[in-house]
């Protein structure tokens, strides 16, 4: 079992920026792809990044389009960690961000990771 937290989200006015953190405890974070996903009220739950390990890079990150040259997805393997620093703030960010685990290969499908933290909420005002 892998238990994941979400932190560091907040109100921030429109062009600002947020830091979230997912602390992983139960088992190493290594071992697993992790991605960011995000849920605006009335809509579904959507990707936002993912970082999982590759043979070619040590790891290889993936984005929406809607946060790409924004958003950056990284992890602290020794710390657990994974983080998603978000720049350049837009009111259409606004929204319960997770984060999630996976040890399987649908990365940017909700429905392809196991462990899902409880959520934290992102507003940007305008």
């Amino acid at each position: 079992q892998v238990q994941l937290v979400e932190s560091g989200g907040g109100l921030v006015q429109a062009g600002g920026s947020l830091k979230l953190s997912c602390v992983a405890s139960g088992r190493t974070l290594a071992n697993y792809a992790m991605g960011w996903f995000r849920q605006a009220p009335g809509k579904e739950r959507e990707f936002v990044a993912t970082t999982r390990w590759s043979r070619t890079i040590l790891y290889y990150n993936e984005y929406a389009d809607s946060v790409k040259g924004r958003f950056t997805i990284s992890r602290d393997n020794a710390k657990n960690t994974m983080y998603l620093q978000m720049n350049s703030l837009k009111p259409e960010d606004t929204a319960v961000y997770y984060c999630a685990a996976t040890q399987g290969a649908n990365w940017r499908m909700a429905e392809g990771y196991d462990y899902w933290g409880q959520g934290i909420q992102v507003t940007v005002s305008s």
